[in-house]
C-alpha cells in the first residue's frame, strides 16, 4: 500500500490547510476509489471516521483517500471547493495510481456527509466541473437540511451566525437534488438524538423524485456517530452488531454499482 499526503491547492494557494491522505493499493489492477470525509459538525474532524473507514474499503479492494478539509471556514464554500479539487486531483493521478477515473465514490459521516452530498448536488455549478463529479455517494447519518430538522451546530459552523436565505437554501441539500446527482447509499438510526433521521429520509425522497438510484438503511437503535459500530471505533458510545452490517451492505452496493468484483 502506498500512503502519501497531498496538499489541496485552491486557486494556486499552496498554503491551503486541506490535505488528502491516500491509501493506494499495490499491483497493476485498475481499481475504483472512495474519498472519505470525516464528521465533526464542521467544528473538528473525527479520527474515528477516517483511517478505520479507509482501511475497510482498502480491505475490500478499493483505493481509499481521506480528505482533511477546513472546518469553521471563513468562506462557507471552502470545504466544498476542497473536496471538488480533491476529486480532480485523484482523477489527474488515475494512471499513476492504477485507478478508474469513472468509478470514484465520495463517502461522508455526519457533517462530512453534508460535504459529500454538497458535491453530489453542486458539482456541476463549480469551475472544476465535470472533472469533479463523484460517481457515487455514501452518506452515513448525514447532515442534509438547514430547515426544521437541521443540526444547528453544523449549519452555524459552516454558514456563520447570520446566513442569507440564499445560503440556507443552497446548503439545504434535499432542495438541490437533480438528475445529475449520482447514485447514493444512505444509512441512519431512528434513535439518533443529534442529527434527526429525517435528514436521510428527506434526501432519499428527493432522490426518488428525480429517479436517482439509491439504497437506504434505517436502523431502529443506536446513537449518533457510531462510525463502524464495532469495538475498533468505539469511543464509549457502544457497539451494535446490527448497525455494523452497514459497511458490508455498502461494499456490496458499491461493487455492484461499479461492476467490480
Amino acid at each position: 500500500m502506498i500512503t502519501t499526503t497531498l496538499q489541496i491547492e485552491l486557486n494556486g494557494n499552496e498554503h491551503s490547510p486541506a490535505e488528502l491522505r491516500s491509501y493506494v493499493l499495490d499491483g497493476n489492477r485498475t481499481r475504483p476509489a472512495v474519498v472519505i470525509c470525516p464528521g465533526g459538525g464542521y467544528h473538528f474532524l473525527s479520527p474515528r471516521e477516517a483511517e478505520a473507514i479507509a482501511l475497510q474499503f482498502a480491505a475490500a479492494g478499493f483505493h481509499a483517500f481521506i480528505l482533511y478539509y477546513t472546518v469553521k471556514p471563513d468562506y462557507y464554500r471552502q470545504p466544498l471547493l476542497e473536496l471538488s479539487q480533491a476529486v480532480c486531483t485523484i482523477r489527474d493521478k488515475a494512471t499513476e495510481w492504477n485507478l478508474d477515473p469513472e468509478r470514484i465514490a465520495v463517502c461522508g459521516f455526519s457533517a462530512g456527509g453534508h460535504l459529500a452530498a454538497s458535491l453530489g448536488v453542486h458539482w456541476d455549478k463549480l469551475k472544476d466541473s465535470p472533472n469533479n463529479k463523484p460517481n457515487a455517494l455514501i452518506l452515513s447519518y448525514p447532515v442534509i437540511t438547514s430547515g426544521e430538522f437541521k443540526h444547528a451546530g453544523s449549519i452555524l459552523n459552516l454558514l456563520g451566525p447570520d446566513p442569507t436565505e440564499e445560503e440556507l437554501q443552497e446548503m439545504s441539500l434535499e432542495k438541490q437534488v437533480s438528475t445529475s446527482t449520482p447514485p447514493t447509499f444512505l444509512w441512519h438510526t431512528v434513535a439518533d438524538p443529534v442529527v434527526p433521521v429525517e435528514n436521510s429520509l428527506m434526501f432519499a425522497t428527493a432522490l426518488r423524485q428525480q429517479d436517482i438510484p439509491f439504497e437506504l438503511h434505517i436502523y431502529p437503535n443506536g446513537p449518533h456517530g457510531l462510525s463502524l459500530a464495532t469495538k475498533e471505533t468505539d469511543d464509549g458510545r457502544g457497539t451494535d452488531e446490527h448497525v455494523a452490517t452497514w459497511m458490508g451492505l455498502c461494499i456490496q452496493w458499491l461493487k455492484s454499482l461499479f461492476q467490480f468484483a
